[in-house]
């Protein structure tokens, strides 16, 4: 796939694009221009399908290009022109409403169109769609395959979901994840079942141009996240697969995110930026992520996703920083390269090598006027540190601390996990405790 430390951003792209055609194939269009392959994988389904859009103004063009490329095709459309889709993090309320338009209409197919939230809403519909006969809560959908046992114990099947990306962020139209928040707890849970993979996914770069600065950085962090962490949890049988991964998708993000908020509209930027999430979204088919995305679950009524990966992914690089000194000096070489780390990575080991990665992971928040520490995020208490321990060993996210590179259970994470929250509250690096 050519050299492995090579700069020049059309190789990065080129390796981009090769990944990701390695990974989908035929099932997923990805560039520019690529709308009207929306309604060519509808037809594949039948004559009906339920679209599930935000009606926003800013959003009113891709929805046209998508209502039309239905209508080319010959798809109708089932029940009202647009179901409205979820609101921000995907609360559980919008899950069942959207549900309830699958189980009336009964189209042919599912067409999502919007950023991850409303993605993981409309595969948690379809769940709750297909099979609520049967058991018509959320709840014992959340945790690893229990989706499947359930299709597979009824003998039921999903409806055909086509995912229209339009945020360069989360992957969620590539991937077996469907992040479910319950507003009134403030918690985050997570579905990762192979069998809510949507069957078709188009993802046209141009869309992303009209993403307002903080969506735009928000959804490059969370890529860079997908491919960190998964990168630093991956077992040795797929180390080589998840550097290229990560050496790919973080060097495009970290190269072009301030570039595509200077300027909107960049197309090359924006492409980069979309290339870098999609890796993203395949890093997390191979490995899983760990640490920062599960402290994320517990500040939804704080932050974004984006900000809170971000503010949290340098601490636990220093706490994973021992076991993983091979793969810092792959992602300390890209922020090096960059201009985020001044320092001579080669002279240094363990815990002070995940230190000045660390900090130069920090540096470039900095610069794109991220926070930094938990500290700075509005609303952010003492409770959030307590809640994201309780997370931490609810047994339906211990999937999580099982992929982090050093494995905790519930009965350590009082004894690790918690100064690492203390270290990100103060933005202090020191307070993070390593294993002996």
């Amino acid at each position: 796939m050519g050299c492995n430390h090579c700069t020049c951003k059309s190789s990065l792209k080129e390796r981009a694009r090769a990944l990701l055609v390695g990974f989908k194939g035929d099932d997923y269009a990805f560039g520019l221009g690529v709308m009207d392959k929306v309604g060519e994988f509808a037809r594949e389904f039948g004559t009906k399908a339920l679209v599930v859009a935000n009606g926003g103004a800013w959003f009113r063009p891709v929805v046209s290009s998508v209502l039309t490329s239905l209508d080319k095709w010959g798809v109708a459309l089932a029940g009202p022109r647009v179901v409205p889709d979820a609101a921000p993090n995907a609360p559980r309320e919008d899950v069942y409403r959207i549900a309830t338009y699958i189980m009336q209409f009964k189209p042919d197919c599912l067409v999502a169109v919007g950023g991850g939230s409303s993605i993981d809403a409309v595969k948690a519909a379809n769940i709750l769609a297909s099979l609520g006969q049967w058991e018509p809560e959320i709840e014992p959908y959340f945790g690893t395959g229990q989706v499947t046992k359930a299709l597979q114990e009824h003998g039921a099947g999903l409806i055909p979901m086509i995912a229209v990306e339009t945020a360069a962020s989360s992957g969620a139209h590539l991937t077996k994840y469907s992040n479910i928040t319950d507003p009134v707890a403030g918690q985050k849970k997570l579905i990762v079942d192979e069998a809510i993979v949507p069957v078709r996914s188009v993802f046209d770069y141009e869309v992303t141009i009209t993403m307002p600065a903080g969506m735009t950085v928000d959804g490059a962090f969370d890529g860079i996240g997908h491919c960190l962490e998964v990168f630093y949890g991956i077992p040795a049988a797929k180390y080589d697969l998840a550097r290229e991964i990560a050496e790919v998708g973080i060097e495009l993000a970290v190269a072009n995110v301030e570039r595509a908020v200077a300027e909107p509209e960049n197309r090359e930027a924006r492409e980069a930026l979309g290339l870098a999430t999609d890796i993203g979204g395949y890093a997390i088919m191979v490995g899983g992520t760990n640490g920062a995305h599960l402290t994320s679950f517990s500040l939804v009524d704080v932050t974004s996703h984006g900000r809170a990966v971000a503010v949290m992914n340098p601490y636990y690089t220093v706490f994973f920083a021992p076991a993983i000194e091979p793969h810092l000096r792959v992602v300390g070489d890209i922020y090096k390269r960059h201009g985020f780390i001044d320092k001579d990575l080669n002279s240094l080991h363990g815990r002070e090598l995940g230190i000045a990665v660390a900090e130069g992971m920090l540096e470039q928040s900095r610069r794109v006027g991220f926070p930094t520490t938990l500290a700075e995020l509005h609303g952010f208490t003492d409770a959030h540190i307590d809640r994201a321990l309780a997370a931490a060993k609810n047994p339906q996210l211990e999937m999580k601390l099982k992929n982090m590179p050093v494995p905790l259970n519930a009965s350590l994470v009082d004894t690790y996990m918690k100064p690492i929250l203390l270290a990100a509250a103060s933005g202090d690096l020191s307070m993070v405790v390593n294993m002996a």
